[in-house]
């Protein structure tokens, strides 16, 4: 798994647990809806630290929460 697709797996299962859409982890945070249908599409490849920031900050929680799953622990080097 690459660093990006485990950025949208956790927002994606964030979200799921507590019943928030797309569309409203994008008004809670403060960016475009747009924004985070790009983030959680596979297609996209790059995905910004301080995006990531105001989403963890819209969910209330810190960068070290929302990075301290097993999904990141996991992650192989990435070198393209």
């Amino acid at each position: 798994m690459l660093v990006k697709d485990a950025v949208a797996k956790r927002f994606s299962e964030i979200c799921k647990e507590r019943g928030i859409k797309p569309n409203e982890l994008a008004n809670i945070s403060g960016v475009t809806p747009s924004t985070v249908y790009s983030l959680l599409d596979e297609r996209r490849r790059d995905v910004s630290i301080i995006t990531i920031k105001k989403l963890c900050d819209g969910l209330e929680i810190t960068l070290g929460e929302f990075f301290s799953s097993e999904e990141f622990s996991s992650l192989g080097q990435e070198i393209m």
